[in-house]
C-alpha cells in the first residue's frame, strides 16, 4: 500500500477536534478567517473491495463527473485524500482507499487513520457476491471502533440500479442481517451500521452522502427546529437547506424526506446554476453565478410550487409547498429574511464558543459544551403567519 503525496503533510491524532466543529457563516468570504485548516477538518473514509464504485461515487457527487464518464477511471492503487471546501459550512476531506489495503501490513497505521476520522463509509457492490465484501467489512469495523469509537459507520449498498426492487430490499435485508449476525457473534453489538442503497445513475447517492454529512454537524439539531419553525408560519410543505455545489442537503424539516421530492429539488438547482451562469455573469465574467441576488420560482402541472431562495454563497433553502400557499409570497420571504438571520446567529454563537474553547484557562473545564446544539431565544423564525 502506497502513502504517496504524505510526504508534506504531518498528522498529529490529537489534534482533531472531538465534537468536528465547522466554521462561521461567513456569505461573503470562502475560506475566511473561521475555516478549518486541513488537518483537523472531518474526515470521511472511502473503504470497499476493488472495483466496488468508491472513485465514481465520490466524482459524481463532489466533481460533478457525468455518471457515464467514471466507467473510465483507473483503479485506486494508492490513498486519496480529497478536500471537500465548497463552502464555509461543508467543509471536510474524503480519503478513498485502495480495495486491496491490508489492515495488518507494518505501514498501515491505524491510529492515525482511524483516530481522526468522523465517518467510515463502507461500499459493497451489490451486483457481485457480497461474502468477501462482508468479511472485510467486519474487519475494517472491529479495527476502527477499537481505535476510535465515535466513528459513524455506513454501509453503501451499491450499484442496485440494475437490480428490481424485491431483489434490492431481499439484498438489504440479507446484508444487513450478516453484517450484525457478525458483529454479534464477535462481541461488537454496540457498533451500529446503516445501510443505504445507492446509485450513481440516480439520486439515491446524494441523499445517501447527505445522511452521512449531516451527522458530522453539531448544529444539525437547530438547523432542524429552525426549518420546522419556518414551514409551520409560512404554509410551507416540506424545506431543504442545500449545499448548491454537491446537492447535499445539510437539513431538513422532521417530515419525511420524499425521494421524489428531493429529486425535484435537486434538479431545480441545476436548473438555477445552468440558468445563472448563462444568463447571470456579467460581461467581465467577475463573481459568481450564485449570489446574494438568486432566487426561482417553479410551479408544476400539480399545483405544486418549488421556490429556491440564496442563503449564502453556497447554501440555498428550497421550498415545497402548495400553490394556493404561494398567495402570500410577502409573509415568505419575510419569514425567509429572519430564518437567514437565525441562521447567522447560530453560527455566530458557534464562532464565539469555539474561541472561548480555545482559551488555555476555559478550555478544560468546557470540552463538553454543547453551546450552538439548542436555539437561542433571539432565534426565533416566522413572527409573520400566513
Amino acid at each position: 500500500m502506497s502513502y504517496e503525496g504524505e510526504e508534506d503533510e504531518q498528522y498529529d491524532v490529537g489534534s482533531f477536534p472531538k465534537d468536528f466543529g465547522y466554521g462561521p457563516f461567513d456569505p461573503d468570504v470562502d475560506g475566511g478567517p473561521g475555516s478549518i485548516p486541513g488537518e483537523q477538518k472531518p474526515r470521511i473514509l472511502l473503504m470497499g473491495l476493488r472495483r466496488s464504485g468508491k472513485s465514481s461515487i465520490q466524482k459524481v457527487v463532489f466533481h460533478k463527473m457525468s455518471p457515464n464518464e467514471t466507467l473510465f477511471l483507473e483503479s485506486t492503487n494508492k490513498i486519496i485524500k480529497d478536500d471537500i471546501s465548497n463552502s464555509s459550512f461543508v467543509q471536510f476531506q474524503i480519503w478513498d482507499f485502495p480495495g486491496q489495503i491490508d489492515f495488518f501490513e507494518p505501514t498501515f497505521d491505524s491510529d492515525m487513520i482511524f483516530g481522526g476520522c468522523g465517518a467510515l463509509v463502507f461500499v459493497i457492490d451489490a451486483q457481485d457476491d457480497y461474502m468477501e465484501a462482508l468479511n472485510k467489512l467486519h474487519l475494517t469495523v472491529t479495527k476502527a471502533f477499537k481505535v476510535n469509537q465515535n466513528i459513524k459507520f455506513e454501509v453503501f449498498i451499491h450499484k442496485v440500479d440494475g437490480l428490481s426492487d424485491d431483489y434490492k430490499m431481499e439484498t438489504q435485508r440479507d446484508i444487513h442481517q450478516r453484517a450484525n449476525e457478525n458483529l454479534g457473534d464477535s462481541g461488537y453489538d454496540q457498533i451500529h451500521l446503516s445501510f443505504h442503497l445507492t446509485s450513481i445513475y440516480d439520486h439515491s447517492i446524494f441523499e445517501a452522502f447527505s445522511k452521512v454529512v449531516q451527522k458530522l454537524i453539531p448544529q444539525l439539531p437547530t438547523l432542524e427546529n429552525l426549518l420546522n419553525i419556518l414551514i409551520s408560519n409560512s404554509a410551507i410543505e416540506k424545506a431543504f437547506l442545500f449545499d448548491v455545489v454537491s446537492k447535499i442537503y445539510i437539513a431538513t424539516d422532521s417530515s419525511p424526506v420524499d425521494m421524489q421530492s428531493y429529486e425535484l429539488c435537486c434538479d431545480m438547482i441545476d436548473v438555477v446554476i445552468d440558468m445563472s451562469c448563462i444568463y447571470g455573469l456579467h460581461e467581465d465574467a467577475e463573481g459568481t453565478a450564485f449570489d446574494n441576488q438568486s432566487s426561482s420560482l417553479i410551479k408544476l402541472n400539480n399545483g405544486t410550487i418549488l421556490y429556491l431562495r440564496e442563503v449564502n454563497k453556497f447554501l440555498a433553502l428550497v421550498c415545497i409547498l402548495r400553490e394556493d400557499n404561494f398567495d402570500r409570497q410577502g409573509v415568505i420571504d419575510y419569514n425567509f429574511l429572519c430564518f437567514r438571520d437565525a441562521i447567522q446567529q447560530v453560527f455566530e454563537l458557534r464562532n464565539k464558543s469555539q474561541s472561548f474553547l480555545s482559551q488555555p484557562n476555559h478550555r478544560i473545564n468546557h470540552v463538553n459544551s454543547q453551546i450552538g446544539l439548542e436555539p437561542s431565544p433571539q432565534t426565533n423564525v416566522g413572527s409573520a403567519q400566513s
